[in-house]
């Protein structure tokens, strides 16, 4: 009796351990996905701009339009938008900023837009959560570390469809702007070094 309730145990325990192994696996697995596989679908980027002493650079991953409508669908208008996919996209400036009337000091920041048909909402924020959205899909934005926020007008190309989101940082006249362009939508965003 003894006997056979040991062999009963050490049975149990063998079971258990290759449970266990098999959801280490399947976790393994689904981290690995999260973390590498949906960046097949949603490449990361970075681009550069930098003259003189001043280099502001915007990392972002990029999700392709792929037949969707974009915005006011897939990205609703009015919500907050962690601007692109998988993290959220970050802008590093080594000099102190200004957009419009508001500074941005040098740093790291986290970059949100709410898109809207004819304007958008910008904004940097001095947080960089890990994912930039929970699991309903809802941004994860901390409205108190708002460091800058700035409406500014969209617009649309008729003939033009941009295929994969794209960020550029681009020289114009005094100021520099950050443009986002997606599906048929251009938003830029003017600023300068302080």
């Amino acid at each position: 009796m003894v006997l056979r309730t040991a062999k009963h145990h050490i049975m149990k325990q063998k079971v258990l351990c290759i449970v266990a192994g098999i959801l280490l696996v399947a976790i393994g697995s689904l981290a690995y996905f999260f973390l590498y596989g949906t960046k097949s679908y949603s490449p990361e980027a970075t681009v550069v701009y930098e003259q003189g002493g001043t280099r502001v650079s915007v990392f972002y991953n990029r999700p392709y339009k792929k037949g969707r409508q974009i915005f006011g669908s897939l990205v609703p208008f009015g919500k907050v938008w962690r601007t692109g996919a998988n993290e959220p996209t970050q802008l590093e400036t080594n000099v102190p900023l200004k957009f419009q009337d508001q500074a941005l000091p040098a740093g790291r920041y986290s970059v949100w837009t709410i898109p809207g048909e004819q304007s958008w909402t910008v904004i940097l924020n001095s947080e960089i959560p890990r994912w930039g959205i929970n699991f309903t899909g809802e941004a994860t934005r901390n409205p108190q570390t708002d460091v800058v926020k700035v409406e500014v007008p969209v617009m649309h190309h008729e003939k033009e469809v941009v295929e994969q989101f794209t960020i550029l940082l681009e020289k114009s006249g005094e100021e520099m702007q950050l443009t986002f362009l997606w599906d048929q939508t251009l938003v830029a965003v003017p600023f300068t070094a302080q």
